[in-house]
C-alpha cells in the first residue's frame, strides 16, 4: 500500500506529521507494508511558521496509480495555503483520486480544496469550525452539506473540523487501508 502526503505552501505540521506517524507505527511496530510519499509543487515545502520540510516528489511526478491514497494536512491563509491549495493542478490531483475511488483524507481546512475540486458536490464533509463557522460556510458554498461534528466519511472521503482532530483523521485512514482489529492495536500502541 502506498499514501501520498500532499503538502501546499503554508500547511500546519502537527497535522502533516500525525500521518508520518500513524503509518509509520503500522508499520515499523505491526508489520503492515504501508509506504508513504511526501509531495508538494517544490522540493522543499516551507509549513505554517516557517519550518520547511523536503518533499519525496514534486506534483508532476505523481502517478495516481500508485497509490491507494491522498492524504491533504491543512494550513493557514497568511502563510499562502490557498496559492498552492487551490491550484488547478492539486485540484485535478483530487479529482482523480477521487474517480479511482481512492481514499482522500483531510484535516481542518485541507477540505476546501477536496470541496473547490467539485468532488464533494451533494456529499457530506466537515472543516474548521471555530471563528463562527467562517470557514464551513466556505465549504457549503462548493455544494457540500457541512456536518459541524469532530469527524466526517462519506464513502472514500474522510475530513475533520480543527488540528485537534488530526490523529483520528490518521486512523481512520489507516481503518481503511488496513482493517479494525489491526488499526485499534496501532492505537493503543501509541496511548489512544
Amino acid at each position: 500500500m502506498k499514501v501520498l502526503v500532499f503538502c501546499a505552501k503554508g500547511f500546519e505540521m502537527m497535522e502533516f506529521s500525525v500521518f508520518i506517524d500513524v503509518l509509520g507505527w503500522a508499520r515499523n511496530d505491526f508489520g503492515h507494508d504501508i509506504k508513504v510519499d511526501t509531495c508538494g509543487f517544490s522540493k522543499q515545502i516551507t509549513s505554517t511558521f516557517n519550518v520547511p520540510i523536503i518533499a519525496d516528489k514534486i506534483i508532476d511526478e505523481i502517478d495516481v496509480t500508485e497509490y491507494d491514497a491522498l492524504a491533504i494536512p491543512g494550513g493557514f491563509e497568511e502563510f499562502g495555503f490557498y496559492e498552492e491549495a487551490y491550484d488547478e493542478r492539486f485540484l485535478n490531483l483530487i479529482r482523480i483520486f477521487d474517480s479511482q475511488n481512492k481514499i482522500i483524507a483531510t484535516v481542518c481546512v485541507g477540505a476546501l480544496p477536496v470541496g473547490k475540486s467539485g468532488v464533494l458536490l451533494n456529499r457530506t464533509a466537515t472543516t474548521y469550525h471555530l471563528k463562527d463557522g467562517y470557514r464551513q460556510k466556505q465549504l457549503e458554498k462548493f455544494g457540500v452539506t457541512v456536518i459541524n461534528q469532530p469527524v466526517v466519511i462519506d464513502k472514500n472521503i474522510i475530513t475533520s473540523y480543527c488540528p485537534q482532530t488530526a490523529p483520528y483523521v490518521a486512523f481512520e485512514l489507516l481503518n481503511k487501508l488496513i482493517d479494525e482489529k489491526d488499526t485499534v492495536l496501532v492505537k493503543r500502541a501509541m496511548g489512544y
